[in-house]
């Protein structure tokens, strides 16, 4: 992935979470009993799910930054522990 692919899927997601706190904020103030964002439609009783699509954009947003700033994804390793 480049840094300007990142950038761009940076940009996408604070718009997706700034979508998402405005759709939690008018539920949350009863203003409306349900909230529609490109074709998905939440209700009052979807706060949780809500909350936990906003968690799940901000962990990605932060990974694309750190991407595009230069940062190494994280990598996975393993260690086996040995008896000597």
């Amino acid at each position: 992935m480049t840094k300007d692919e990142a950038k761009l899927l940076c940009e996408h997601y604070t718009t997706l979470i700034d979508k998402l706190m405005a759709a939690r904020i008018a539920l949350i103030d009863g203003g409306v009993q349900s909230y529609t964002i490109d074709g998905r439609s939440l209700t009052k009783f979807d706060i949780d799910k809500l909350s936990k699509e906003i968690d799940d954009a901000v962990k990605k947003r932060d990974e694309y930054r750190a991407l595009a700033n230069g940062a190494r994804p994280r990598k996975a390793f393993g260690i086996i522990p040995r008896d000597f």
